[in-house]
């Protein structure tokens, strides 16, 4: 019985999807659930799996291609595919045949299943790569087996494609300079130009902070903090949390914690513009950005005031792993009233971090550096950091967003009053 396998219903906000790449060929036998194709939208990559065991008989819509709710992708042929039946009925023909081609035969099948091994094998791990992976694997024409990865599992990253393409460019050019004559034309080819379109999500972060630029006030304020007693908290408790929450205890969760006092204290910095209204938000849910090799994500940490150190620290982590495999959701990237991001991470000392829109604020951490401080008329060495708060001054003051980082600056320096909420 034909089988189709049709797009499955997108979440509320999202109108269409574009076909990555798929993980089947024509021909293939697919197991059910198993992971066919990978469509892209705005802000997610959604996984559609096989509804039935059965061969792929047909692709119907191809790599690049623009679907939507319902869409027919793929027939698939229930059971063991088409060729089954007609497979048997040659075999009981061929049945007569003398000893030696029976051998023959029987090496030949034996051929055939390990190939199907191996080609199951490729395909098992080509299904491991993320979609950006997959796409410059696929751009490049390479095999993933002959590249070493180095991400959990072994899974292959896009620094990892990169690097071997780094080294098999070395190798061309110093076989090139063997050659001589064919010098001028490989370094020629090294001077090409690439025209590839952006993927969904790259086009929607362009027209956010497009749209960012263009609608809000945007301002930008710092600070900085002195990360001493937070430091020295962590230092002291960081083994028993770790028993006892089975995840390493971070900053992110001071910050979160920080972030949600001065909220309660300021609420316009929680609050957003609809049309000619304010809106105030009576809860606090922060969005935590989250780099992965698509783009920047911010899936959402819901009623942040209420979670204890070791939830906050947990969600951080998931979060991280989770958008950098693609499994976040579309409920888990709608509706913050906050964003932190942490440009720190990769070195940055300074920022202006963008609003995420339509929310009025976001706090942007950076790198802990030692720096020489006056302390009590002393000079002494201190873990600093840079914070920045870019908001939206349609409707923060700017007194309100001073006194806003202060109230975080005083929260991490003296950490006793996240717990006392002073």
């Amino acid at each position: 019985m034909s089988i189709e396998v049709k797009v499955p219903q997108l979440p509320e906000s999202v109108s269409d999807a574009t076909l990555v790449a798929w993980h089947k060929g024509e021909g293939d036998t697919v197991d059910r659930d198993e992971n066919l194709v990978d469509l892209e939208t705005d802000k997610v990559v959604l996984e559609v799996p096989a509804p039935r065991a059965g061969t792929l008989v047909k692709i119907v819509a191809k790599d690049g291609a623009t679907v939507t709710t319902g869409d027919v992708l793929a027939i698939i042929e229930e059971g063991e595919g088409p060729g089954a039946g007609k497979g048997a009925a040659k075999a009981q023909s061929d049945a007569p045949a003398d000893d030696a081609d029976a051998n023959s035969g029987g090496q030949q099948a034996s051929d055939r299943k390990s190939a199907e091994t191996s080609d199951d094998s490729d395909r098992s791990g080509a299904a491991k790569l993320s979609p950006a992976v997959r796409r410059l694997v696929e751009e490049n024409d390479l095999d993933p087996r002959d590249i070493q990865g180095t991400g959990k599992d072994g899974r292959i990253t896009k620094t990892d494609v990169l690097d071997h393409l780094e080294r098999h460019d070395e190798g061309d050019a110093e076989a090139a300079g063997d050659v001589g004559a064919a010098a001028p034309a490989q370094a020629a080819s090294r001077r090409s130009d690439r025209r590839v379109p952006m993927t969904r999500l790259r086009a929607r972060i362009a027209e956010r902070l497009v749209e960012a630029q263009q609608t809000a006030a945007m301002l930008t304020t710092f600070n900085e903090v002195d990360l001493t007693a937070v430091m020295a908290l962590r230092s002291r408790h960081k083994e028993t949390f770790e028993k006892v929450h089975g995840v390493k205890l971070g900053f992110m969760s001071f910050f979160v914690r920080a972030a949600v006092e001065a909220l309660q204290k300021f609420p316009a910095v929680n609050a957003s513009i609809e049309g000619s209204d304010i809106i105030y938000h009576d809860y606090h849910d922060i969005g935590i950005a989250v780099s992965t090799e698509r783009g920047l994500l911010v899936p959402v940490l819901r009623d942040a005031g209420e979670l204890p150190f070791g939830d906050i620290e947990k969600a951080v982590v998931d979060f991280g792993q989770r958008a950098r495999e693609g499994q976040i959701t579309m409920e888990e990237l709608t509706g913050g009233t906050f964003t932190i991001t942490n440009g720190g991470v990769f070195g940055s000392l300074m920022s202006t971090p963008i609003l995420n829109p339509p929310q009025s604020g976001i706090l942007g951490m950076h790198k802990i550096q030692e720096r020489p401080m006056v302390v009590n008329g002393e000079v002494a060495v201190r873990p600093m950091m840079y914070i920045a708060l870019t908001y939206d001054h349609r409707i923060i003051d700017g007194r309100e967003a001073v006194q806003f980082l202060v109230s975080i600056k005083d929260s991490l320096e003296d950490p006793a009053r996240l717990l006392l909420g002073l």
